[in-house]
């Protein structure tokens, strides 16, 4: 991090000396241009030092728009910076004229790359321009709903940080009372799953013999987390998260414990949305855990399921198959009534059954399930466990999933069998007890069959 430190003041130097240069020509370059004409200067200049310097005014020019006018700067980019439509046919007509001939290959492939990767690369030159394009991609996320033709511009993002922020980059640190307070900070402010309440309720996640936070960094986002996991050491695999967050729990000497619980995973920077970071972060967690714990033999989350109350109250009102065999007058009621408060007794073995067949047979697209959660964890291969019923009270809880959550078990020497029957086939590995949940709900011809436990 100080090397990272030391690259961005070089850099400052540069772009210090680069806008000397250009004040030098500043005659040449109209004044009051568009931000538009600023990355047009970037893309044709050829100097480094007013290279760096042009990256940070455009950076520190659009940092100063409204929300209105960076819509209309991505719009630009769409419009202005995409690739020359006629450069690209004339390049294909020379491949198809001549197959073999490499270097009109390697001439398609530079001319259909659109020009918005190459300012994106120059733009990060600029001190601190990897952390301002990340803000920038999230207003552009943010910009996508109302205009859906910047898809395209976001594509460019996504593809160039994809090699950016590379497993290889990344470096896990564990997070604990002697972290810089800047860092803690921003780890409270980031926490998505359960919220951190102060200071007091973020040493007893980090500071204590049975607790562990880990977190991925980048070297060019010096104190700025990508994504941490909260880890709890149990003696046995939990069934609800207050006696974990508990301020006057009991501890467990970590040679006690047997079980590793991922309780909360939080992903920092919004702008990365769609890079994967989570899987490699788990997979080194559990392997730092081995290492430093060998007593630990079981690894397993706690996990939210977000989209439970939205999909299942969608599905009363449309009145979907499976429901009417399940969903009486009476747990309708309740499940309508929305009092804030957990539901009684009546409604655990239902909703433990709806919510295990939302889980593994309710499918975006036919293949993947919809609860994101899901995708991920099963994604990386691991074994839907456990559905277990009034495990998050809180209010966070009960509206996104009437207070369920469920665990997701990582067998070591079946994560990768898990893995590609999910990957080939949108196969669910569930236990035993998920599987006998799923008897109650009748299950549709259109749907996947139940997994094997």
């Amino acid at each position: 991090m100080n090397r990272s430190s030391f690259f961005n003041d070089l850099l400052a130097s540069i772009a210090e000396q680069g806008r000397h240069l250009l004040d030098l020509r500043r005659e040449r370059i109209p004044s009051g241009r568009a931000l538009g004409e600023l990355c047009e200067a970037l893309l044709s200049g050829r100097g480094e030092a007013s290279g760096v310097a042009l990256a940070r005014d455009v950076l520190t020019s659009y940092a100063g728009l409204s929300a209105e006018e960076r819509v209309a700067f991505f719009q630009e980019l769409h419009e202005r910076f995409g690739a020359n439509r006629e450069n690209v046919e004339a390049a294909a007509r020379a491949v198809i004229e001549a197959p073999d001939d490499d270097a009109r290959l390697r001439q398609l492939h530079a001319v259909s790359e659109p020009r918005r990767q190459e300012l994106i690369r120059r733009l990060n030159l600029a001190p601190g321009g990897t952390s301002a394009l990340v803000r920038m991609r999230k207003d552009l996320i943010d910009a996508l709903r109302a205009n859906p033709a910047l898809r395209e511009v976001d594509r460019d993002f996504e593809h160039l940080f994809s090699s950016w922020f590379n497993r290889g980059f990344l470096v896990m640190q564990r997070i604990d009372w002697s972290t810089p307070a800047v860092i803690l900070e921003r780890i409270i402010r980031y926490e998505a799953v359960h919220e951190i309440s102060d200071w007091n309720d973020l040493r007893r996640r980090i500071d204590l013999a049975d607790r562990r936070l880990y977190a991925f960094f980048h070297p060019a986002l010096v104190d700025d987390p990508l994504i941490f996991v909260e880890v709890a050491l149990t003696r046995d695999i939990p069934g609800a998260i207050p006696p974990i967050l508990a301020e006057g729990r009991d501890e467990l000497a970590a040679a006690e414990a047997g079980t590793a619980v991922f309780y909360s995973i939080s992903n920092c920077q919004e702008g990365l949305r769609g890079i994967s970071f989570g899987n490699f972060l788990i997979k080194q967690v559990v392997e730092e855990l081995r290492r430093d714990l060998p007593n630990l033999k079981t690894f397993v989350t706690l996990s939210p399921v977000p989209g439970f109350r939205a999909w299942l109250a969608s599905a009363l009102e449309s009145g979907e198959p499976p429901l009417p065999a399940l969903v009486s007058e009476e747990l309708r009621g309740m499940l309508e009534a929305d009092t804030g408060e957990p539901l009684p007794e009546t409604a655990r073995e239902p909703l433990k059954a709806l919510c295990a067949h939302y889980l593994v047979r309710e499918k975006r697209g036919g293949q993947r399930p919809l609860d994101p959660v899901a995708r991920f964890h099963l994604g990386n291969g691991a074994r839907l466990e456990r559905v277990n019923w009034n495990a998050d009270p809180s209010r966070n809880g009960l509206r996104q999933s009437y207070g369920l959550m469920v665990n997701y078990l990582y067998d070591l020497g079946h994560i990768e069998k898990n893995h590609e029957a999910f990957a080939a086939n949108g196969v669910v590995a569930a236990a035993s007890g998920v599987t006998r949940l799923l008897k109650a709900v009748p299950e549709q011809k259109k749907q996947t069959p139940d997994p094997v436990a």
